[in-house]
C-alpha cells in the first residue's frame, strides 16, 4: 500500500481528529464511516454542512450549492484579514458564498474543540494545522477502481461515471488548492496517503486504526 508520513511527530492520545482527504470513488466515505464507527466516534461529512447551517442560520441548500466547490478570489482577503476590506467579522454585506465557507471552517474547529471524530474533505486538515492531536488521510485508488464504484453507486455507465469522477475532483482541488497553502492530493499535503484498492474497504480501516495505535 502506498503510504508516506510527514516529517515531525504527531502528538496523539484518547482525542484524536481523523480527517480525510479522499479521490472521488476511491471509497473514502466508507472507510470515514466504518472507521468513527469502530471507533465510536463523531463522523462528519455532509453532517457539517447541517451542523454548519444551524449554527450560522443559512438554509442547507445553500451549502449543498457551495459545498467544496471553488468561488472568487476576495474570500481569500476575507479569510486573512475580514477587516481590510471593511468589512466586519459578522459577515455582513459578504457574498452568500463567502458566508458558506467561513461558516464550515469556523463549525471545523468547534467540532475539533469537542473531541475526538473522524471528517471528510472541506480542507478540515487546514482549518486545524494548529491542532496537534489531529492526524490527515488522502485515500486514493486506480482510475478503473472508481469508475466501477461510481458506476455502481449512482447507476451511470462507465464513460458517464468517468466525467463525473473527473469534474468533481476537478472542483474539489480547486477548492482545496485555493483555500490552502498546499495541493489536494499531494503526498506532501497529508501523513498519511493509502491506496484503497490494495486492501479494500475493511483492510484500510484496519490499516488506519494500525497507524493511530502507533503514532
Amino acid at each position: 500500500m502506498a503510504m508516506q508520513k510527514l516529517k515531525g511527530a504527531v502528538i496523539m492520545g484518547k482525542d484524536t481528529i481523523i480527517t480525510i482527504g479522499r479521490q472521488c470513488g476511491s471509497g473514502g466515505r466508507e472507510v470515514g464511516i466504518a472507521l468513527a464507527k469502530d471507533l465510536n466516534i463523531p463522523y462528519y461529512d455532509k453532517e457539517l454542512l447541517k451542523r454548519a447551517a444551524k449554527e450560522s442560520g443559512l438554509c442547507e441548500e445553500v451549502f449543498e450549492k457551495f459545498d467544496e466547490k471553488p468561488t472568487s478570489s476576495l474570500l481569500y482577503s476575507i479569510v486573512m484579514d475580514p477587516y481590510s476590506l471593511g468589512i466586519g467579522a459578522n459577515g455582513i454585506d459578504m457574498p452568500i458564498n463567502h458566508k458558506v465557507f467561513l461558516a464550515a471552517f469556523d463549525t471545523i474547529k468547534k467540532i475539533a474543540d469537542e473531541g475526538p471524530c473522524v471528517m471528510i474533505g472541506r480542507c478540515a486538515d487546514y482549518a486545524l494545522a494548529d491542532y496537534s492531536n489531529v492526524v490527515n488521510f488522502f485515500l486514493f485508488a486506480p482510475m478503473e477502481d472508481r469508475i466501477k464504484r461510481v458506476a455502481e453507486r449512482r447507476e451511470l455507465t462507465p464513460e458517464k461515471a468517468k466525467d463525473y469522477i473527473q469534474k468533481t475532483e476537478k472542483q474539489r482541488a480547486s477548492y482545496y488548492n485555493y483555500y490552502t497553502t498546499k495541493k489536494w492530493g499531494a503526498t506532501t499535503s497529508y501523513n498519511y496517503c493509502l491506496d484503497t484498492s490494495v486492501l479494500g474497504i475493511d483492510g484500510t480501516v484496519e490499516l488506519i486504526k494500525h497507524i493511530i495505535d502507533h503514532i
